[in-house]
């Protein structure tokens, strides 16, 4: 856990973990609507997970381009 990264290094980083998070996010939101119906518990338990991984994409949005919270993915 000592390794040092430079700038450049670290915003790759960051980059591709958004990337995850966006991923993730609209599997849960998929998944979330194929429950609905279904399975409501397990519905809402994709919804909740969704909503982490929203927080998630937030933070680091602003990170790599702070001021433009609010904006819709």
């Amino acid at each position: 856990m000592a390794d040092v990264v430079d700038s450049g290094e670290l915003l790759r980083r960051i980059q591709r973990a958004r990337a995850c998070a966006r991923e993730e996010l609209r599997t849960w939101r998929a998944r979330s609507g194929e429950l609905e119906r279904a399975d409501p518990d397990a519905a809402h338990e994709a919804r909740v997970r969704g909503l982490a991984y929203e927080a998630v994409l937030r933070v680091l949005d602003e990170i790599v381009t702070p001021g433009r919270a609010g904006v819709q993915h």
